[in-house]
């Protein structure tokens, strides 16, 4: 199933076909379905996950009595494989799904609901969160585009973002109204605003199989658009030496691997002790708040991580490359005064193992004051929106 996926959205003609076709008989379902302003339709990913701001705004309305009377409705990939505290889950990309999101009032996504389609409900009220702010280049105004799903004609209500320097990379690339963007911060990092707990930290710590006297390492590189496997689907060559970073760091340190949620396998790690694949943990905000410093590369994590206000590194081992094939909108090396930015991994080692960790917070906090500017209340701020909607469509 995900390799026939992989095949309309990388199939120009392929996916033509699937959307005008699928459209046009989608649409045609509007005969016979009623919208309902009580009913929340959420997505995250695109239907493969329980998580970031779509569930950070569900949990919210749980404890929120505005939306006791409300349906909620979460669409999966595998519904199964999700357990939900109260409301109603569904098969994505399935009759029975697009009867739903016609029926919605209300859209909550961080990616897409329409899978690729021209759809809308009769009266529906669509909230974007999206899932980060662009370093890389996006959609169509990437050097090589990675699919056809540029073509958007429909536009959402509201979208968030947590910097002007986002919303503007996203008026361009939505082709989007300025009244439409919120800047309220994302919902997924408010948490990141408020301060862990040690026993927290620690309950996490035991969950992951860390020792307590050991620093952690996150690393969280984005994906490469051109490693691939035979079915076209996204895997991650890690350009690491495990052995090598377990000699020089492993007695004091340990590293979680964090791989972008597009990437369906890893290759060239072999099983090894000092690094622990945690791609598939639920929560990334449970992996921030307990690293002691992160390294990424043209990954929105770096905005993200900011706002904790813990060092940052960059290992760009392919900066002119990634930049020829994908683009990018500023140079992390700059943004973070190439400082801790290498093209090694023996000069990554080295950082880690002199780096002067007040230099780099600071480096940090000069990071997110340019590019975070807004944080820690994106959760009500939303709720506040949706609320201000349904008042005044009752």
């Amino acid at each position: 199933m995900r390799g026939l996926a992989e095949f309309v959205k990388y199939n120009k003609v392929v996916y033509t076909l699937y959307y005008y076709i699928g459209s046009l008989l989608v649409n045609m379902m509007k005969l016979f379905v009623r919208s309902d302003q009580h009913t929340i339709l959420f997505v995250s990913y695109g239907g493969k996950r329980f998580d970031d701001s779509p569930k950070c705004l569900y949990e919210a309305m749980l404890n929120d009595a505005r939306f006791d009377q409300f349906r909620l409705i979460w669409a999966f990939r595998s519904p199964d494989s999700h357990s939900i505290p109260r409301g109603e889950k569904v098969k994505i990309d399935t009759p029975r799904y697009f009867s739903l999101l016609l029926r919605a009032g209300i859209w909550i996504t961080n990616s897409s609901m329409t899978r690729g389609l021209y759809v809308r409900g009769t009266n529906t009220f669509s909230i974007n969160t999206w899932h980060g702010t662009p370093i890389k280049r996006i959609e169509h105004e990437a050097k090589t585009p990675r699919n056809f799903l540029a073509r958007r004609t429909i536009h959402d209500n509201v979208r968030l973002c947590q910097s002007t320097y986002e919303r503007d990379i996203f008026l361009r690339v939505f082709n989007s109204s300025e009244k439409d963007f919120h800047l309220t911060g994302l919902p997924c990092n408010d948490r990141l605003a408020l301060p862990c707990s040690e026993d927290e930290k620690q309950r996490i710590r035991e969950r992951l199989g860390i020792p307590p006297s050991k620093k952690v390492i996150l690393y969280a590189p984005t994906y490469r658009d051109d490693e691939r496997d035979h079915n076209g689907r996204l895997v991650a060559q890690v350009h690491i030496s495990p052995l090598k970073w377990e000699y020089f760091l492993g007695e004091q340190h340990v590293m979680l691997l964090r791989l972008h949620h597009e990437v369906t396998s890893v290759q060239g790690l072999p099983p090894n002790s000092f690094i622990k694949d945690v791609t598939k943990y639920p929560n990334l905000n449970d992996l921030i708040q307990i690293s002691d410093l992160l390294i990424s590369d043209y990954s929105s994590i770096f905005f993200d991580y900011s706002i904790t206000g813990k060092p940052m590194l960059c290992y760009t081992y392919d900066y002119d490359r990634y930049e020829a094939v994908r683009g990018m909108y500023f140079d992390i090396r700059e943004a973070l005064d190439m400082k801790g930015c290498s093209d090694s991994e023996e000069q990554v080692i080295q950082e880690i193992l002199t780096m002067d960790y007040e230099e780099k917070k600071t480096i940090s906090r000069r990071f997110r004051q340019k590019y975070v500017e807004e944080y820690g209340h994106g959760t009500e701020k939303t709720l506040e929106i949706i609320h201000q909607f349904i008042i005044h469509n009752s």
